[in-house]
């Protein structure tokens, strides 16, 4: 999966395009200006214009004679591009993305699961295998219980030997990472993930497509879990302040 890298000046007018894209703050039709931007961020316009393109090839953005740059409807926008989704689920612009989210992975992962136990070969168990190993040593530390979790679902849907299933990880593991993040960060957000990843594994090992479909699910609701549990905390946190 590749992403623009936000690295000096340029990537950090991107981002920060980006986001007021999304939040709406530089609404969907309206024209930009770019002399204001140009001296708000102070930047050459070489950079902004650079920043722009980066835009326009994600659909955010385009350009007309006489109307200048304007953002494009969300409806041009490429949704399913890996930076334009990172970029949603970061600031969380939309209410209900993770549910889409649940929902996506809830048609695709089963699916994948069962796949992966008709057609896994022996180097697909074995990244399957390091993954499940790397998410049990990963204990308290946050960012290898993210990594070790990504990988396990990125070798899950490898291991269907589907390219357009394959293609879903850019849409699955953008979004996954972000709901990891936030889950794994917080104190007692996530249940232990190993037993639930590891009943996956041991029916795609034991080739019983049925039972990986059907443990799959059980790892998916573990996951709703997780996040309607931090939900509640933060509301109740709001509550008592």
């Amino acid at each position: 999966m590749q992403q623009y890298v936000a690295r000096g000046v340029h990537g950090q007018t991107v981002e920060v395009l980006a986001q007021r894209i999304l939040n709406g703050s530089l609404p969907e039709g309206g024209t930009l200006d770019l002399n204001a931007l140009q001296s708000e961020f102070d930047v050459s316009l070489t950079v902004l214009r650079e920043a722009l393109r980066v835009l326009a090839a994600k659909g955010l953005v385009d350009a007309r004679p006489k109307r200048g740059t304007f953002v494009r409807p969300r409806s041009a926008w490429s949704l399913l591009d890996s930076d334009v989704l990172r970029w949603q689920f970061t600031r969380a612009q939309r209410p209900g993305l993770f549910d889409d989210l649940h929902e996506l992975r809830g048609i695709v992962e089963p699916g994948a699961a069962s796949l992966a136990a008709a057609r896994a070969t022996d180097e697909d168990l074995a990244a399957l295998d390091q993954a499940l190993a790397d998410m049990a040593a990963a204990g308290t530390d946050p960012a290898a219980a993210v990594a070790a979790d990504l990988a396990f679902h990125r070798a899950l849907l490898a291991a269907t030997h589907n390219e357009l299933v394959q293609r879903m990880e850019v849409v699955i593991e953008t979004g996954l990472a972000e709901r990891d993040r936030m889950v794994h960060g917080a104190a007692g957000g996530s249940q232990d993930p190993v037993p639930s990843h590891r009943a996956v594994l041991d029916a795609i090992r034991r080739r019983q497509p049925e039972q990986a479909s059907r443990a799959m699910g059980r790892l998916l609701e573990q996951a709703v879990e997780d996040v309607a549990r931090l939900e509640r905390t933060a509301h109740r946190e709001d509550r008592q302040n």
